[in-house]
């Protein structure tokens, strides 16, 4: 099922330049993803991404790891 996402302008044009002739969205982040560590993978995402309210996100990941380790 395909999902809509929002992305800043400048990251877009940094996707567009990694892309290959005739390699659609999903196909170029399915590579990307699976390319890297997933540490690595959030390590270059870093500060690509904006947030409303850091400190709900950071206490929703507490609660999160909270959970699978219970």
């Amino acid at each position: 099922m395909p999902k809509t996402i929002t992305i800043k302008k400048s990251v877009y044009d940094e996707l567009v330049a990694f892309k290959k002739e005739n390699e659609s969205f999903s196909e170029l982040l399915d590579r990307l993803v699976k390319s890297q560590s997933k540490k690595n993978l959030v390590l270059s995402l870093r500060g690509s991404m904006e947030f409303e309210n850091k400190n709900d996100l950071l206490i929703d990941i507490q609660n999160k790891r909270w959970e699978k380790r219970n």
